[in-house]
């Protein structure tokens, strides 16, 4: 299912492309690319190995700017939250970036559209592709506009488990237990759902395709649950 629509995709990202094959690498995946069996056409896996580097540098760059009073040992930290799996899948899924990836037949069967792995990659060689066809200054802008902002919120889903844990504590209320509810779905393409129960009483509900994410999944729902009462 061809979804790909270069104009959508430019008006989403906020970037207009010259060389506009590189828009079209960047959102095709490697699937799509054996599938098609075209000589000279690339998946986008290049583009996203630049991509994450340069993801590096200007995130690197945007704290040692605005967070002064942190050590290097923080702002690691807040580094690797901010360009985790989770943050930067989510990105993506607010760019919809998902609509319009190129996947092969079995790829897009078997949920590739919303496969956190493959949204978090394309956010990276969509970066990749427009440092490629603009330069650093573009790249900053797309990077600050759609990622380094609302910081706070972004990295509470990297330390869930732990805050949620300290939170409890905090309170007077001691055990933090997650429970799985239900497994389901291939080994290639698992999919778990976990709840969390704090002292035996259920909190929230997380899913994700481990139960290490699933239960981080959870941990953050509980936060967000949390901070709104």
């Amino acid at each position: 299912m061809l979804n790909y629509d270069e104009k959508m995709v430019e008006e989403q990202i906020r970037y207009t492309f010259r060389n506009k094959e590189l828009l079209r690498q960047a959102l095709s995946h490697s699937s799509f690319i054996n599938e098609m069996k075209r000589k000279g056409m690339e998946s986008y896996e290049r583009l996203e190995f630049l991509g994450d580097a340069v993801l590096e540098l200007i995130t690197s760059e945007y704290l040692f700017e605005h967070y002064k009073e942190l050590p290097e040992g923080r702002l690691t930290r807040l580094r690797a939250s901010i360009v985790c799996e989770f943050t930067l899948s989510s990105v993506s899924k607010e760019l919809k970036l998902g609509d319009y990836v190129l996947l092969s037949k079995g790829e897009e069967l078997t949920g590739g559209r919303k496969r956190n792995s493959i949204l978090c990659d394309l956010f990276e060689s969509v970066l990749g592709a427009i440092y490629l066809d603009g330069g650093m200054e573009p790249a900053r802008s797309y990077v600050r506009r759609f990622l380094l902002t609302d910081i706070e919120h972004k990295t509470l889903f990297y330390d869930a488990k732990t805050t949620l844990q300290e939170m409890m504590q905090k309170d007077g209320k001691g055990l933090v237990t997650y429970e799985l509810l239900k497994e389901e779905g291939p080994d290639h393409d698992k999919h778990f759902v976990t709840q969390v129960l704090v002292d035996g009483i259920s909190l929230a509900q997380g899913d994700g395709s481990s139960k290490k994410n699933a239960e981080q999944m959870a941990a953050y729902h509980a936060l967000l649950k949390l901070r709104s009462l």
